[in-house]
C-alpha cells in the first residue's frame, strides 16, 4: 500500500510517496515504510517503545523532498506488523539493523534512532561504525545508569507489540551492560545527538557526557521539544538533521531531475 504526502516549501509543493514493504531476515519478517528516491542516500530510522514507523512520516517527507534521500522507517522485531521472535534483547535488535541493511543491499547508510531505537542505533554504531555514513540519536544514548522504571503488569487486551519484549528489553535498560558506556569511543562516525531539553525525562547531562566520548559527536538541545522532538517539533528536528547531513558531503548528490 502506498501513501502520498504533500509538503509546501515556499512556492513549491513536493509530493512524496511512502510504501509499506517487508524484508525477510532468515524467516523473521521485518516491516518497513519507504519514502523517497530509490537511488538516494539511504536513511534507516528506528522507533522507540511502543513505537510505530509512521511517526517518522513527516520527517521522511521533508528530508526526501530534495530527492537526495531514501528514508526507511523500520518496524523492529516484535512490534506491530513485524514478526514475533522467540527471544528479545537489545543486541538482537542491534544485529537486526545490519541484517536488514544487508537484505536491502544498502551498503553504507545513515542511521537514526529515537529513545529505545536510539539505544539500538548507538549499540550498532559501537559494533560496526564503518557501515554508517552518519548517526543521529534523538534524546537517547546507550545508557550508563539503569532506568528507575519497574516493569508494569501486562495490560488486558490486544497489544500492538509482543509483551515478551517488555521484560526482556526493559530489564536490560534497568541493568545495562557496563561495556555499552565504555565503548562509546568506538562511535567514530559523525554523530548528532538531539536532546529534548528541560521538558524531556531523559537526563540531558547524560547525553552531554556521552557525546564527549564520541570522537565525532555533537550535541544540540531542542529546548522545549521534549522526548519526541521528531513529532512535537518536526520542522526544527528536520532542519537540524538536514544541516548535519549536508555537512557530511551528501549535499552534492544529484536529484532525479538533474538539479543540485
Amino acid at each position: 500500500m502506498q501513501h502520498e504526502r504533500r509538503r509546501q516549501t515556499g512556492s513549491v509543493t513536493f509530493v512524496t510517496i511512502t510504501a509499506n514493504k517487508t524484508a525477510d531476515l532468515g524467516g523473521l519478517a521485518i516491516h518497513y515504510r519507504e519514502t523517497g528516491s530509490p537511488g538516494g542516500t539511504p536513511v534507516v530510522a528506528l522507533h522507540g517503545h511502543p513505537g510505530a514507523p509512521g511517526t517518522w512520516d513527516e520527517v521522511a517527507a521533508g528530508l526526501c523532498a530534495s530527492g537526495r534521500y531514501r528514508f526507511i522507517a523500520v518496524t523492529q522485531r516484535g512490534y506491530r506488523a513485524s514478526g514475533r521472535a522467540e527471544s528479545y534483547s537489545l543486541e538482537a535488535l542491534r544485529d537486526d539493523v545490519f541484517s536488514f541493511a544487508d537484505a536491502l543491499g544498502l551498503g553504507q547508510f545513515v542511521l537514526i534512532g529515537h529513545s529505545m531505537g536510539g539505544v539500538v542505533a548507538g549499540l550498532a554504531a559501537e559494533l560496526n561504525p564503518d557501515r554508517l555514513i552518519a548517526l543521529v540519536l534523538e534524546d537517547s544514548v546507550p545508557p550508563r545508569d539503569g532506568l528507575d522504571m519497574p516493569i508494569p503488569p501486562r495490560p488486558d487486551g490486544e497489544l500492538p507489540f509482543d509483551w515478551a519484549l517488555v521484560p526482556a528489553i526493559f530489564g536490560q535498560l534497568a541493568s545495562p551492560d557496563p561495556a555499552w558506556w565504555k565503548q562509546l569511543s568506538r562511535i567514530t562516525v559523525p554523530t548528532l545527538v538531539l536532546g529534548g531539553g528541560s521538558t524531556s525525562h531523559v537526563p540531558q547531562d547524560l547525553l552531554a557526557e556521552a557525546v564527549k566520548q564520541m570522537p565525532a559527536g555533537r550535541l544540540v538541545s531542542l529546548e522545549g521539544a521534549g522526548h519526541t522532538a521528531h513529532q512535537t517539533q518536526p520542522d526544527r528536528f528536520l532542519a537540524e538533521v538536514t544541516s548535519f547531513l549536508d555537512g557530511q558531503g551528501l549535499r552534492a548528490a544529484q536529484r532525479p531531475d538533474g538539479l543540485a
